[in-house]
């Protein structure tokens, strides 16, 4: 008879389960050991990257994926990538190993005590099976709850003694849907609210990259001739930015969101919540006369909204849906015009640059299948500004608001370029603060060769911390300077092609080298250290 870990492993060969993010520990070697060859071993130096590269690859793939830490302390390193998966909606199997069933009841070392309780309320499923011969049919429930709508990650806790006890023959494969149709009914009553409107404009969300509902997304904006926004911090666009009918990303605060939305008597929310708010900003919510209508596949989200209807269902199925209830249609209102383009920033003259110019000089070299990853908190509105973003999955930062995710992300998303053959190049604009909460990534990137190129805009502060002090008015915070670092000699340690570059010209010479390379490249960039708020 087959073992738990030989039935365990037939299951996860069938699952497509066969790449593991890890940094494995004591209590996870009873399963890893004889590592079979068709299977991947992603080495991560600390617990959070590995989920952060993990989600990474399972959103650059669109497939769930498997991570392994280490007992209670390894779960505890990941637990702020955790739950940036879980705002994420990324699906991901999370095990950790646990420690012997015969020595549980004692606490021994390395016990994970209350093992189930600990990574609650950021995962969707947390369990720990009652007998070592449910390990494989826990790993299908897992899949199954990973995957469905909304998706995002589960947990597992396994005892270390399980996987050599015998199993009860192979586990059951099952498949199971991963989305929800809308309801019919109440697509339609968005339909009259449309066809009723007198100004309407659209907010994208990071639902409808995830769905792959860019082009019914574009066509129903192009139906309506509205004006469409990008759902505020959103951590993937759903609409080009160099579409004549785009608008920019609405601000993160009540007051500020009603301004913006106030000229429209119908707000369609598609793929995000309502809506994602940071400093408070007092003010409506909405404009009398203003109604709204949000269509995700997130109950949750839906009932936690403070104002509007709500349908439930997949992003692109609820756009496909209103496109084809809307055929023919011809609004009666006016069409917007394109706006002028921005005009090209000049090329600084002395140092250290702003993030604008940096970014304008990005713009210049970047090349258009190029995937982006941002946290660079401070910075973003300058990315946004200067570079373009119209192709779908192209543009990754976190939904959590915690630092530590982007530089392993980008790890994960350029494996998943390459093992899929796409091979797109992977630009990670990571600030000087965020880069140091996972630099260990550098290390994964510089042996697996992936093409990541990883500018790094060196202001010296926690900058995005400075401008929320001056929004709230909370002069003398302490910690917030940042002196004394180094990424160039740092990456250099990991194996990493790493430089400084001080000028435009510099960074674009730095730029067009890197994305020839054959491995990771980290350019660090001073800049001046930003003076605004953080809107306005």
């Amino acid at each position: 008879m087959p073992t738990v870990r030989d039935a365990t492993y037939t299951l996860l060969r069938q699952l497509g389960l066969t790449t593991i993010f890890g940094n494995p520990g004591s209590t996870e070697e009873p399963f890893l050991q004889d590592f079979p060859a068709d299977f991947r071993y992603v080495l991560a130096l600390q617990e959070a990257s590995a989920v952060a590269m993990a989600d990474g690859f399972a959103q650059g793939s669109g497939k769930p994926v498997l991570v392994n830490l280490h007992t209670a302390p390894g779960v505890g390193n990941a637990m702020g990538n955790i739950i940036t998966a879980a705002r994420n909606k990324t699906p991901l199997i999370i095990t950790a190993g646990q420690q012997t069933r015969r020595m549980l009841l004692m606490e021994a070392f390395l016990s994970n005590v209350r093992a189930t309780e600990l990574p609650l309320p950021h995962v969707k499923w947390s369990y720990e099976p009652v007998r070592a011969q449910d390990v494989p049919a826990a790993f299908m429930r897992a899949y199954a709850e990973a995957v469905q709508a909304p998706a995002g990650p589960v947990f597992l806790s396994l005892p270390l003694d399980d996987w050599n006890q015998e199993a009860e023959g192979e586990a059951t494969v099952r498949s199971v849907a991963t989305r929800v149709a809308p309801d019919p009914e109440r697509l339609e009553l968005v339909a009259q609210a449309i066809r009723g409107s007198r100004n309407p404009v659209l907010v994208m969300g990071a639902g409808i990259d995830r769905s792959g509902g860019w082009d019914a997304g574009i066509r129903l904006a192009e139906t309506l001739g509205c004006a469409v926004y990008a759902a505020p911090i959103a951590e993937r666009l759903g609409f080009p930015t160099s579409h004549e009918q785009y608008r920019g990303p609405l601000p993160f605060a009540i007051g500020p969101i009603r301004q913006v939305l106030e000229p429209h008597d119908l707000v369609i929310v598609v793929g995000a919540e309502v809506f994602r708010y940071y400093p408070y900003v007092p003010g409506e919510y909405l404009s009398t006369g203003t109604r709204l209508w949000q269509l995700t596949d997130d109950p949750a989200e839906a009932a936690r909204a403070p104002v509007g209807d709500s349908l439930i269902g997949d992003a692109r199925l609820a756009l496909e849906g209103l496109n084809a209830l809307l055929e023919g249609f011809q609004p009666a209102w006016e069409r917007v015009t394109r706006r002028s383009p921005p005009s090209a920033a000049a090329v600084p003259t002395s140092s250290p640059m702003t993030a604008n110019d940096l970014f304008a000089a990005v713009a210049l070299e970047r090349p258009a299948e190029c995937v982006l990853v941002q946290e660079a908190p401070s910075s973003i509105p300058a990315i946004m500004r200067h570079l373009i973003f119209d192709q779908p999955a192209s543009y990754y930062t976190m939904a959590s608001g915690g630092l530590g995710f982007g530089l392993p992300a980008a790890v994960g998303l350029a494996l998943a370029e390459q093992l899929s053959g796409r091979g797109r190049p992977v630009l990670a604009c990571i600030g000087d603060g965020s880069l140091h909460y996972s630099v260990q990534a550098l290390y994964t990137a510089a042996q697996h060769r992936l093409q990541v190129v990883v500018i790094v805009p060196r202001n010296g502060e926690y900058s995005i911390l400075k401008m929320f002090a001056r929004q709230e008015d909370t002069p003398g915070v302490p910690g917030l300077e940042l002196p004394g670092l180094d990424a160039v000699q740092i990456a250099q340690g990991y194996g990493v092609m790493a430089l400084r570059a001080g000028t435009a010209d510099e960074v674009r010479a730095a730029l067009r080298e890197a994305l020839k390379r054959d491995g990771p490249t980290l350019i660090e960039v001073p800049v001046a250290a930003e003076t605004g708020k953080l809107l306005g």
